[in-house]
């Protein structure tokens, strides 16, 4: 059978960009299971309280919950919420780290998809929003959307 080609979007963290400020965004390969591939191409999975750390100079997903694949011939195939380890090189790596010292930063996953047949999660350095930061968002969001309406409305009209 062919490898698929192009991007294939399995999960994305919505909420992540609700609660945090987006910084820099890395591209890491997953070390899974064959179960949780399969689990994966299915279209289950999610990163509602996933976190990415840096230890030992490895980086590490933690809380991303995948669940078991139910045809599997195994009686259990995998813990549905165990750490995976994340394939970056040794440069992102020593960036992440230095990133993810500094006070009020995180790692946070922000989706999980596949690129020409190979499971890749997108990462982010983020630091929490409060919630006027929130409230500041939802306004901006707001007045964009009833700029654009305003002026097709005007266009209509000429």
């Amino acid at each position: 059978m062919p490898r698929a080609v192009g991007k294939a979007m399995v999960t994305q963290n919505k909420k992540a960009f609700h609660d945090y400020h987006i910084h820099d965004r890395f591209e890491a390969g997953l070390v899974l299971t064959g179960t949780e591939v399969k689990s994966l191409r299915a279209g289950r999975a999610s990163l509602v309280d996933a976190y990415a750390v840096v230890d030992d100079g490895e980086v590490w997903l933690q809380g991303a919950h995948i669940p078991e694949y139910t045809q599997s011939a195994w009686r259990k195939s995998h813990e549905a919420r165990r750490k995976r380890k994340l394939l970056l090189n040794k440069r992102e790596i020593a960036k992440l780290w230095r990133e993810s010292e500094q006070a009020g930063k995180t790692l946070i996953p922000l989706s999980i998809y596949f690129l020409n047949g190979y499971a890749k999660v997108e990462i982010a350095v983020a630091t929490g929003k409060r919630d006027w930061d929130k409230r500041q968002t939802i306004a901006a969001r707001d007045a964009d959307r009833e700029a654009r309406r305003e002026l097709a409305a005007r266009n209509r009209r000429l």
